[in-house]
């Protein structure tokens, strides 16, 4: 008897220490960090297209009406291959809405790459919306040939929609970031060679150490002293500056630069020994035209982030019709322009 009361105490006490142990695996796996669960997945782009999804409007037209000359007919019937289309080449942006996860943007691409489509400018970043990221993209393409693109675009699982901001009056700017020389153009190759300071450097090409070579060993032989002719080249080939002479340079040309990116609407935000960068936001013309102006001074380093387009709002209360009149009313003036 008392054996059995001992064994059935046991048994208990064992069911409690297991419920016990599950207990505390459970406070531990809650106590784990987790990442955030997705508010959508993929699958939600499929049902929002579905309910969403009406009779598309028809292909624009691929071919302009013309007639076809005997060589043509000929080319067609023999090697069934159609005419050349006529339609002119413009550029276009692409807007998408696409699921942030892995594995988009190389779909995307390849849809473009797949149809022979170069990409001028690609950016992608997240928006106000946890799980939702924009695309925007700009190439060039006749008008059908990019519309065929957008909807197979558009039948992407994780795409929601593709939009096309063609002829959409748009908001587009583009981010520059550009690294400026302050000594001038004549001493750019000499900054390239000389590192990440871009320091110039005064080494000589082995050409010139060849043609020096061969001048001190002419004089040498004509019996004119040595050290007065490798002194007289050291002076006439190196591009070493004094204090004061790269003082000076520096100062004219950080003036200049500065006037410039001040007229455009830029600003510098790195100012080093021998060079500065120079940041502007501005439209995609503009920004070519800024870095030609200063492509004088010796361009180092450059980099843009490409197109990001969003459409403008209409005003209440305004017609088609005057926004239509106004745009195109004559020449205007550049002085009365914002910057940008």
């Amino acid at each position: 008897m008392a054996s059995a009361v001992l064994l059935s105490r046991a048994r208990t006490s064992s069911r409690a220490f297991a419920r016990q142990l599950t207990w505390s695996a459970v406070l531990r796996a809650d106590k784990i960090p987790q990442p955030p669960k997705d508010v959508d997945d993929s699958t939600s782009a499929l049902d929002y297209k579905r309910t969403q999804r009406t009779r598309p409007p028809p292909l624009p037209a691929m071919d302009l009406p013309r007639s076809r000359s005997a060589e043509e007919a000929v080319t067609n019937i023999l090697y069934n291959t159609p005419p050349p289309s006529l339609q002119p080449f413009k550029k276009h942006v692409l807007n998408c809405l696409v699921q942030n996860e892995p594995g988009v943007l190389s779909r995307v691409s390849g849809i473009l790459a797949g149809r022979g489509f170069n990409i001028d400018s690609l950016v992608v970043c997240s928006t106000e919306i946890r799980d939702l990221s924009r695309m925007c993209i700009v190439l060039s393409g006749q008008d059908g040939v990019v519309e065929q693109v957008r909807r197979q675009l558009e039948d992407l699982v994780p795409v929601w929609a593709v939009l096309d901001y063609t002829d959409t009056r748009t908001i587009a700017r583009e981010l520059l970031l550009v690294k400026v020389s302050i000594l001038g153009p004549e001493y750019l190759e000499d900054q390239l060679v000389g590192g990440p300071t871009h320091s110039p450097s005064s080494q000589l090409t082995p050409e010139e150490k060849m043609e020096r070579e061969q001048i001190l060993a002419h004089n040498f032989e004509l019996g004119v002293h040595p050290e007065a002719v490798e002194a007289e080249l050291r002076e006439s080939i190196s591009t070493a500056l004094t204090p004061s002479q790269a003082l000076r340079l520096k100062h004219q040309h950080l003036h200049s630069i500065s006037t410039l990116a001040n007229q455009f609407g830029g600003k510098i935000v790195d100012v080093s020994e021998n060079s500065v960068i120079v940041e502007l936001t501005a439209k995609t013309n503009r920004v070519e035209a800024f870095l030609g102006l200063l492509r004088p001074f010796g361009i180092l380093e450059a980099a843009r982030t490409g197109v990001m387009a969003m459409p403008r709002t209409p005003i209440s209360g305004a017609s088609v019709e005057d926004a239509a009149s106004t745009d195109g009313g004559g020449a205007v003036d550049a002085s009365l322009l914002p910057p940008g």
